[in-house]
């Protein structure tokens, strides 16, 4: 993960969730949150853009340092800066690399990017004409899609210099076990790095298996 004081101010980029959902899961409120802390400690900013009025944010979000909450969507937020907006697109033809942090200010996700299979929510993103890049082959949850991003754009770490995990296996208990059929991003410990709370939240919903999750 990125150090927390390899940020310079002066490259502070915008990191954009438009979320696409009506509701708000409890396992997208983790993602989100850890995309906030990490985003503030980086010196980047996160916005959660296309919130509906209505929706009540949890507890964790309400009290996330460094998350900005935005009704509006992303093209009226940055209607004027459609040539700075690179949109993280698994579709798109042309991988993420650090000179895109020189050309593009505001990066743009799709919620909900962990999905499997794929529903290609980004095609609504799609459809509104932002210049695309995308992070390998591999499905990724949207925080490690940001994670990922933001090692790229801001602290130029190569798309392929990362160390990932693919698919890990998470032990349920002492008998059962489920494999994440997403790619994370490897942490210090040498475990994949996941939201705090993500993987006991996986198990307590591990009896309705995992595809409820999404």
């Amino acid at each position: 993960m990125a150090n927390a004081n390899s940020a310079h101010p002066g490259d502070a980029k915008i990191f954009v969730v438009e979320h696409l959902d009506p509701e708000l899961e409890a396992w997208s409120s983790l993602e989100y949150s850890a995309i906030a802390s990490e985003c503030s400690a980086t010196g980047a900013k996160f916005l959660l853009s296309s919130v509906p009025e209505q929706l009540e944010l949890p507890e964790n979000l309400q009290q996330a340092k460094g998350l900005n909450i935005e009704h509006r969507s992303i093209e009226t937020v940055f209607a004027d800066q459609k040539d700075r907006v690179c949109l993280l697109d698994p579709a798109a033809s042309k991988e993420l690399s650090p000179e895109d942090g020189d050309r593009f200010h505001v990066f743009l996700f799709g919620g909900i990017l962990g999905d499997d299979p794929p529903r290609d929510r980004t095609s609504e993103l799609r459809k509104k004409g932002y210049e695309g890049r995308r992070l390998g082959p591999v499905q990724m949850t949207t925080d490690t899609a940001v994670r990922v991003t933001r090692m790229i754009v801001q602290d130029r770490v190569p798309l392929e210099a990362i160390p990932y995990i693919d698919h890990p296996e998470l032990k349920i208990n002492k008998h059962e076990s489920t494999e994440m059929p997403f790619r994370y991003v490897k942490g210090k410990d040498g475990q994949p790095i996941m939201p705090e709370g993500m993987v006991d939240l996986i198990k307590k919903d591990s009896e309705r298996g995992f595809g409820d999750l999404l």
